[in-house]
């Protein structure tokens, strides 16, 4: 494997030298025969890219015509036998990599294609362990059948990024996400790699390596699965499509590549010998040449909203008119039940978003009682003309409503990567939902909300269905545990349980978030059936240390 710190090597045909196999390093004992022709033994020439050389034994590696075979290097003055048997006596010897090199043709024709310093038939199949493969083998990262548009947005942002237009880092928060943009430089989704989670191995904000250093007993969330906030967001995203909410912005799990993201230091080291070798021998074959695509959410973008505590605080000193409080009520339900489903353990007002269009009118109001070409308009008495002595009340009965822009108020459910807990919080912290302080809270939940999720809701069978559905989604993480899994989903048909039960008795958010925590666990009827299951109800009684955080 490639260390930090190495000596890098490309191999080019044009620097094979021919060494017999009886060679030991004097000057009348080399053979200028080519090695190629007969199956001899070779020395590789090396051109240097990083770095100058270390000390190492030098040695060499039998390079059979058609066949793949190893090579060492040898440094890059040694032109003959004499000069490796001087190199080696003095004691100046050079680090060792190794690379697997293919010569197809037969051996005349690799004789003269040596002779004229051709690479067109040099193919490279492995360097430092790393096995390569054709490009008509590559394959694209992401492939969304079912949502061409979706997958149509996800390209153009690769396209963007080889155009160099590079995600940008947020510095809020404390994981490593991302602005990406597309071709015409705007943002049009957020991208959460896994690797550069909170918790993750690649994490750049130096808040969470603190809080492990400082205060490791309470790293992390004992309820949570540790580097699955991705699939956390895919998964909410899921949940909220299945009930038709609309609350949360399209996710999906893709795979990035970008030079701005975090990446360990000898994978950007390989990434650049890579290139070198490209541009030295075009005929070598990469399945990628660029750094490893990152794995993470890709969540759509969204425009004109802002933080929820700014508009709360707003509409404390600014009451909202009573239709658009009644819309805004609706919009709050739904951020209820999908944070009360998924038991999400991170939802303050900072990580839901509110746009609040406000209500503007436009009439028309001329300054005389005729057009501009003299015509009467429609009106008051045949014109359009309002006398000045007119009050404000006369004015708003005449204006022409169709010229009013109506207000629009909307929320948007961000940052779910903590959320489907395969158990109830027990240990130290509650995580309670804070939205369970706010005023809106306290009235009981709408018809509409009832009418929009009950009958899902009360369906087993779509119950299954989502947890199917889910399993497909978390499944692709490769640390996936199918136990922990239907431990998460045990927690998610309780609270779906709790929250049947609350819309059914006309209870508020605020009565819904004090059931009781209930854990419907399934199980085989028949232990050799794989179709007839039971539910199994059963409550938690242990609360954790800290209930009011």
């Amino acid at each position: 494997m490639l260390v930090e710190n190495a000596n890098i090597f490309i191999l080019d045909d044009s620097n094979v030298v021919g060494v017999p196999q009886s060679t030991t390093g004097g000057d009348d004992e080399q053979s200028s025969s080519s090695p190629l022709a007969d199956g001899g033994n070779c020395v590789i020439n090396p051109t240097y890219l990083l770095g100058p050389p270390s000390e190492s034994d030098v040695a060499t590696y039998s390079l059979r015509s058609g066949e793949s075979s190893r090579a060492h290097i040898a440094p890059a003055d040694i032109r003959d036998a004499s000069s490796l048997g001087k190199k080696q006596t003095a004691g100046h010897s050079y680090q060792l990599h190794t690379a697997i090199v293919s010569l197809t043709e037969g051996s005349a024709g690799l004789e003269n294609s040596i002779n004229r310093g051709s690479r067109a038939d040099t193919r490279v199949e492995c360097i430092n362990g790393e096995f390569l493969i054709a490009e008509d083998d590559y394959y694209p990262y992401n492939d969304i059948p079912d949502d061409p548009h979706f997958s149509d947005l996800v390209y153009s942002a690769e396209i963007a990024i080889d155009a160099g237009i590079y995600p940008e880092r947020i510095y809020q928060g404390s994981s490593g996400s991302y602005f990406v943009k597309n071709p015409a430089d705007k943002v049009v989704a957020v991208f959460k790699p896994k690797d550069e989670e909170p918790y993750g191995r690649l994490n750049p904000k130096w808040t969470k390596w603190m809080h492990k250093l400082c205060c490791p007993c309470c790293f992390g969330r004992a309820c949570l699965i540790p580097n699955q906030g991705y699939l956390s967001e895919a998964g909410a995203s899921l949940v909220d499509q299945k009930l038709n909410l609309n609350i949360v912005p399209k996710t999906r799990v893709v795979r990035l590549v970008s030079e701005t993201f975090n990446y360990p230091r000898i994978d950007r080291q390989k990434a650049r010998i890579k290139k070198t070798i490209k541009e030295r021998i075009p005929a070598a074959r990469f399945n990628r040449m660029s750094l490893p695509p990152k794995t993470g959410s890709f969540q759509l973008f969204v425009e004109g909203y802002k933080d929820a505590d700014f508009w709360l605080r707003r509409f404390e000193q600014d009451p909202l008119p009573t239709r658009l409080a009644q819309k805004f009520q609706i919009q709050f339900e739904r951020l209820v039940v999908l944070d009360y489903i998924i038991r999400n353990t991170d939802r303050g007002n900072d990580n839901w978003l509110i746009k609040y269009d406000q209500p503007s009118i436009l009439p028309t109001t001329p300054t005389s009682p005729t057009g501009a070409n003299g015509s009467v308009p429609n009106g008051i008495n045949g014109g359009g003309y309002i006398p000045r002595s007119s009050s404000r009340l006369e004015m708003m009965e005449h204006t022409d409503w169709n010229l009013v822009q109506l207000p629009e108020i909307k929320i948007a459910a961000i940052d779910n990567g903590l959320a489907f807990p395969f158990k109830h919080p027990d240990s130290w912290r509650a995580y309670p939902y804070h939205w369970a302080w706010l005023p809106q809270a306290k009235q009981p939940f709408s018809q509409d909300i009832k009418d929009l999720v009950l009958p899902s809701l009360s369906d087993p069978n779509f119950c299954e269905e989502l947890c199917n559905e889910l399993y497909e989604l978390f499944k692709q993480d490769k640390g996936f545990d199918r136990g922990l899994f239907e431990r998460q989903m045990s927690v998610m048909r309780g609270q779906m349980l709790n929250l049947t039960q609350a819309l059914k008795d006309g209870k508020s958010p605020v009565q819904l978030v004090q059931m009781p925590a209930v854990i419907v666990e399934r199980s085989k009827v028949n232990p050799g059936s794989s179709r007839f299951f039971s539910f199994q109800q059963r409550f938690q009684n242990k609360s954790p240390f800290f209930s009011w955080c």
